[in-house]
């Protein structure tokens, strides 16, 4: 490995030993703990609530949850032949009006110790088929004490890596992913088993991130480790070998300001998809480590996420193991008015590595600007406008472009 490998391993591990350290400071934990411990006295649970629980029939433990996105990028488009494939696919020629998701969220608890959520999407794009329907997530939450501290969530469901990826698309600011941290994993989740830990304090911050518009990334622990395929979402896994995760973060206040820290990796052994004549070892190293700072717009705010590491990329007529970097710096203000609340955002991100999902994983390079505005007059409406400024090289093709981007999301 590389000095310069090895620095930016030491960078992620000391944002790990930061991490662990906010969470286990004293004067943290004893808020913590009498946080916890006040609200546990209030809500502690008895053999009644239990009996109330099991009375109750199916439909009162089911909530039904979703939110649609339709978009127009064809506005001052600079360049026809400017695609983002992994991300919204009406980008270049062939793009209208289209449907980017349309999700339904069915979850629920079955009772104090098991939840269930499933999640499809009824605006997927397979090919040149349009509006599928195909399952994002489909899991349980099995908790192994009464307070929810620890659990298992085993099915379908996002992986535990990289802030933005685990955060919602109908709560992002940018209309799509970031390149650099969005090329670990295609549709950002995995079938697979993640344990979760956290404590009851730190479970309703993260809740309060995402119910007071903060645009959080919901609850996926303090810590987390687990196993997943690791072959792309909704395909048959090939290999036996599986991938493994692990996770910490921890989210504060500093007087009126609320900070994220947190730091990702995962390790295992992909099988890529190749054209004949298509040389290389069928199994390659996919590895990477991540680092993240948030601070959550109040007004200002400010994400930055980085990660590096190995993978698949084509080299000539050969699939072979080879770095990869990339990541994203993105401002933004959060302002209420009389007539709903607005957050402009800008956002610049790199990604130089193969795309390990991708047929024969070709290299990538990626510069791209965007910048925009959100608006939400009312809570079941968002308005967004992004302007992209994009410099994307696939296998040695370059193609720049810059384009405006409007998108109507209702929530329901």
């Amino acid at each position: 490995m590389s000095s310069v490998h090895r620095r930016r391993l030491g960078l992620v591990a000391s944002a790990i030993g930061l991490s662990i350290f906010l969470a286990g400071t004293p004067k943290a934990a004893a808020h913590d703990l009498a946080t916890a411990r006040s609200s546990d006295a209030a809500s502690a649970p008895t053999r009644d609530d239990d009996e109330r629980e099991r009375e109750k029939p199916w439909y009162e433990r089911l909530a039904i949850r979703g939110y649609t996105q339709v978009r127009y990028n064809r506005i001052g488009a600079t360049n026809p032949h400017l695609v983002n494939l992994q991300g919204d696919k009406s980008i270049g020629d062939s793009g209208g009006l289209y449907i980017r998701r349309a999700r339904l969220v069915f979850s629920g608890d079955l009772n104090r110790y098991v939840s269930f959520y499933l999640q499809p999407d009824f605006a997927s794009a397979i090919g040149d088929t349009l509006n599928a329907v195909v399952i994002r997530d489909a899991y349980a939450d099995i908790f192994l004490d009464r307070d929810r501290r620890f659990r298992f969530r085993v099915g379908q469901s996002k992986t535990p890596y990289g802030w933005e990826l685990m955060q919602s698309s109908g709560n992002r600011l940018p209309l799509d992913r970031s390149d650099g941290i969005n090329s670990a994993f295609l549709n950002e989740r995995d079938l697979g088993v993640f344990f979760y830990f956290e404590t009851p304090d730190v479970r309703r911050r993260f809740k309060r991130l995402v119910d007071s518009g903060l645009k959080g990334s919901g609850d996926y622990g303090m810590t987390a480790f687990g196993v997943a395929n690791g072959q792309p979402l909704n395909t048959r896994e090939k290999n036996d070998n599986k991938h493994f995760f692990t996770r910490v973060a921890y989210p504060f206040d500093v007087g009126s300001q609320t900070l994220e820290l947190a730091a990702a990796a995962y390790s295992g052994l992909y099988v890529p998809s190749r054209t004949d004549g298509i040389g290389g070892r069928r199994e390659l190293l996919d590895a990477r480590a991540l680092g993240t700072f948030v601070l959550y717009p109040k007004p200002f705010g400010l994400q930055v996420e980085y990660n590096f590491g190995y993978g698949p990329e084509l080299v000539g007529d050969t699939i072979e193991r080879r770095p990869l970097e990339g990541g994203y710096v993105m401002a933004m203000w959060r302002q209420k008015t009389k007539i709903g609340v607005f957050m402009p955002y800008a956002r610049v991100h790199h990604y130089d590595g193969g795309k390990k999902f991708e047929t024969n994983a070709p290299r990538h390079v990626i510069r791209e600007l965007d910048a925009g505005i959100e608006w939400q007059p009312l809570r079941w409406l968002e308005l967004t406008t992004e302007l992209m400024a994009s410099d994307r090289t696939v296998n040695g093709v370059r193609q720049e472009g810059r384009l405006l981007r409007l998108q109507v999301q209702f929530n329901y």
